[in-house]
């Protein structure tokens, strides 16, 4: 048997192990290839997103830079401008600022556009404004939704949706939102009433208020009442003329005691260009005091407290004129009585009197000069956040304003049933004028349904304010039986107690009276029994309408008579 050579199959076995081997390397080098090109792309990839996120991260940081330098250029310029110019280039750059995202700038700006601060009101674009900041989280954004919604101004009417708006600004701090809620618990305004959670809101202003009084970084301001067509006093300017301060001081000296008030202050603050002077702040305040001024009362206690060069501190004296001022419903009388109280340690009693003493009342001035230069729509919106709030003169003041027809962002359909909303809020809060606007509007059906007994019930509370308009108007619902039973002995009594409540009520009540007296006659005479359809109810329909014109030809009968018999 031949033997088989084992060399060349181990040589060929040996080499087709190598080319194995070196395939395999091959293949794991083209592997471990891939992979580097594989694990560089994705470095460089990651390295751009590295890049572009701190690149953005830069554009970002600039930004916010360039709109804090752009917001604070703008606050410094309309701090110190005097011109409509000035104050139109501030608000540009508060734009700038806004539209880089600067939260602060977007907070003013938005107010700018829903109040109508320094140019036209636009409620779209704030409204814009302010959901995007309510979604930043913003308190201020959030609390003016509220508002929005709560008189659907901009949006829907909605006093659900308005409540939770005001709950999220009070839990993120705001201070309006907490003491809107504190008037909403208080009173019971689409929530249970609750005194507990009134007293835990308005708390939390008062402390924060009651500081600001103590260093005299809160001034009250005078509310003027829209009806009474008051002359406001004060001036919207940073700065008081020369002129207008010596003619306020010639007023002052003429015993003009709204005046002392208003130039105490100024020097008691430092205001409008004056320095601080507490000698002159004294010496406006106790001849505004002397007159029966309640503010120069309430001032000069708050200056007897702290004590200054011009007066030694006393707790006696300023108990004194806190008390006088407090007696008479003084605010700043009750804050102070509050403090001495709690031994000077400024905790508020009456907490509810001490919010309104914050820095927001001052809208009560700009409001005041909007309505003045014809910005009803501006006007509207300022008094209808403080009436939100629980000024009573804020809610008369919009009533006023939304039934003179003037105002244009809101709809016809609106505008009688939010008057008569806060008529009827202003009359809760002790307002007789208020009280009887609300009879009236029940009584003629204005942005409700008639209702003479609920009319009726109006006019019955007014009159033991003992205004005379009420007086006049249940003895017509007497003479009557409109909501009440007809009753001719007491319309008499009430035309009477009018005439006497008011002098001005002569004229009318002597023509109703007139106008009774030939109602009674006829009645007592049994007059026109000739047909049975003339009854005297018939006669009543026929002369109501002009009973004024009949009673003035009956007048004018008997008066050429008393001439012609002389």
């Amino acid at each position: 048997m031949k033997a088989v050579s084992v060399a060349p199959l181990l040589l060929a076995l040996l080499v087709s192990v190598h080319k194995t081997e070196k395939s395999f390397e091959n293949h794991k080098e083209k592997n471990v290839s891939k992979q580097e090109a594989l694990n560089e792309s994705r470095l460089l990839t990651m390295q751009d997103t590295f890049s572009s996120q701190a690149e953005d991260l830069a554009r970002r940081k600039k930004n916010e830079e360039r709109g804090h330098q752009l917001y604070k250029m703008s606050n410094k310029i309309l701090k110190h401008s005097k011109s409509k110019k000035e104050k139109e280039e501030a608000y540009q750059l508060l734009t700038e600022a806004a539209d880089m995202g600067h939260l602060k700038a977007m907070e003013k700006l938005a107010a700018a556009l829903l109040f109508g601060y320094h140019g036209p009101q636009n409620i779209t674009a704030a409204v814009i404004l302010y959901e995007t900041l309510a979604e930043k989280g913003s308190h201020k954004g959030q609390t003016a939704l509220g508002f929005m919604f709560s008189y659907g101004i901009g949006m829907e009417y909605n006093q659900a949706k308005a409540l939770v708006y005001y709950t999220f600004g009070s839990l993120g701090g705001n201070l309006i939102s907490q003491m809107i809620l504190g008037y909403r618990y208080w009173v019971g305004i689409n929530v249970p009433r609750n005194c507990e959670a009134a007293l835990t809101n308005y708390r939390k202003v008062a402390y924060f208020i009651a500081n600001k009084l103590e260093k005299n970084e809160e001034m009250p301001v005078e509310k003027v009442r829209l009806m009474e067509k008051s002359e406001n006093l004060s001036s919207n300017n940073d700065f008081l003329d020369w002129d207008v301060y010596q003619y306020y001081k010639f007023l002052a000296e003429r015993g003009d005691t709204q005046i002392q008030v208003f130039l105490g202050q100024l020097h008691l603050a430092g205001r409008k260009g004056l320095e601080k002077d507490h000698s002159k702040a004294f010496y406006y305040f106790l001849k505004a005091a002397k007159a029966g001024n309640t503010h120069g009362m309430a001032f000069l206690g708050k200056m007897f407290l702290e004590g200054s060069v011009a007066v030694t501190q006393s707790n006696a004296s300023a108990f004194k004129y806190f008390t006088m001022a407090a007696e008479k419903g003084n605010a700043v009388g009750l804050w102070g009585l509050g403090v001495l109280y709690f031994q000077g340690k400024g905790v508020p009693v009456l907490y509810r009197s001490v919010c309104e003493l914050g820095s927001w009342s001052e809208k009560f001035l700009t409001a005041y000069f909007a309505y003045q230069d014809g910005n009803i729509d501006s006007s509207l919106i300022q008094y209808a956040l403080l009436a939100e709030m629980g000024y009573e003169v804020a809610q008369s003041n919009s009533a006023f304003i939304l039934e003179s027809e003037q105002v244009k962002i809101l709809s016809n359909d609106q505008m009688y049933p939010l008057a008569l909303l806060l008529w009827n809020r202003a009359a809760a809060q002790g307002n007789a004028f208020a009280r009887v606007k609300t009879g009236d509007y029940h009584f003629y059906g204005y942005g409700t349904k008639k209702d003479y007994v609920t009319a009726a019930i109006h006019y019955s509370l007014a009159v033991d304010h003992h205004i005379a308009q009420a007086m006049f108007n249940l003895a017509y619902m007497y003479e009557h039986g409109l909501g009440i039973p007809e009753d001719i002995h007491l319309a008499k009594r009430w035309y009477d107690l009018a005439a006497q409540t008011n002098p001005d009520a002569s004229i009318p009540v002597f023509l109703a009276r007139m106008k009774l007296e030939v109602k009674l006659l006829f009645s007592e005479m049994q007059l026109f029994k000739f047909t049975s359809s003339w009854k005297m109810s018939k006669l009543d329909t026929v002369l109501r309408p002009h009973w004024d014109l009949f009673a003035l030809v009956v007048i004018v009968i008997l008066l050429v008579l008393l001439i012609r018999n002389r």
